[in-house]
């Protein structure tokens, strides 16, 4: 699930970089009277079988979700069902989320509501999986310095994904020529955006510090290597923000960092459930 989830994020961010987001002009049929792009529909065939793509991706979806769940059923396991059960409603959700982001013409606010619906999906899979396969919990006991700045670049990295999306439903790709955009300064944006980077950048320095000074050596082993690994993350997907910037945000590069941001919600979020740094001290 956390490949599936993972992965329809950037072939949704596809639709958006192509142009296709109104490939099919209506939900949930793609032109009306048809469930499926037509050669007689005023919409590019290209652009119509893109946005297609995407949503019969969809199905595949959740039918990977319905057939996990119906694993955990017949297992024992009773903690994961929740997990599991969120997979399913959270996908359906999405289905109709996806189809008011076409009825209401692309808005941005429901472009970035889509995503961020996206990053949630990807945080409980991750979770499912980790405690499937018995990785958490690990019964680390952080310090408390530790995990307070744990918590920190966790709600930094949420506010640096937020902030992302107020970028991107800002700026060009809007997914249509004709789709609304935030009345907002792209510019500005963007740099309030790189700005919680740095922040968050910098936390995480600190937080390998307060590892390195105050935690012992099997959490430097195991946890420690987990928040090194953020860091890396965090820088190079820095570097692609800052390459799209300069360079007038090539589809290409926009393609990688939209890539990046999964890999870093997914590496924040490792970091996070392996450390228990939502439990209380």
């Amino acid at each position: 699930m956390v490949f599936t989830q993972s992965a329809i994020v950037i072939t949704g961010a596809s639709v958006r970089l192509t142009g296709s987001g109104l490939g099919c002009s209506t939900w949930p049929e793609c032109t009306p009277g048809s469930f499926t792009p037509t050669p007689e529909q005023p919409e590019s065939p290209l652009h119509a079988w893109i946005e297609f793509g995407n949503r019969l991706l969809t199905f595949v979806l959740l039918i990977n979700a319905i057939a996990l769940f119906a694993s955990i059923i017949r297992g024992k396991r009773r903690e994961l069902r929740a997990l599991g059960a969120v997979q399913i409603l959270g996908i359906l959700a999405q289905g109709v989320l996806g189809g008011i982001t076409v009825l209401t013409g692309l808005n941005p606010a429901t472009v970035a509501a889509h995503f961020l619906l996206s990053i949630v999906l990807i945080a409980a899979a991750l979770s499912l999986r980790q405690r499937a396969h018995e990785k958490t919990p690990t019964g680390i006991s952080l310090n408390p310095i530790t995990k307070r700045l744990a918590r920190i670049a966790l709600a930094l990295s949420i506010l640096v994904i937020f902030a992302g999306t107020i970028v991107t439903g800002s700026g060009p790709h809007a997914g249509d020529d004709l789709a609304e955009r935030f009345n907002l300064d792209p510019k500005t944006m963007s740099w309030i955006h790189a700005d919680l980077v740095i922040a968050l950048i910098g936390v995480t320095v600190a937080l390998l510090i307060a590892i390195r000074l105050a935690e012992p050596e099997k959490v430097k082993q195991s946890w420690g290597k987990s928040a090194r690994n953020f860091l890396l993350v965090c820088l190079g997907q820095g570097a692609i923000g800052y390459a799209q910037y300069f360079t007038g945000l090539p589809i290409l590069l926009v393609g990688f960092h939209i890539l990046g941001a999964v890999l870093v919600w997914l590496s924040i979020w490792n970091l996070t459930i392996k450390g228990s740094v939502l439990s209380r001290p």
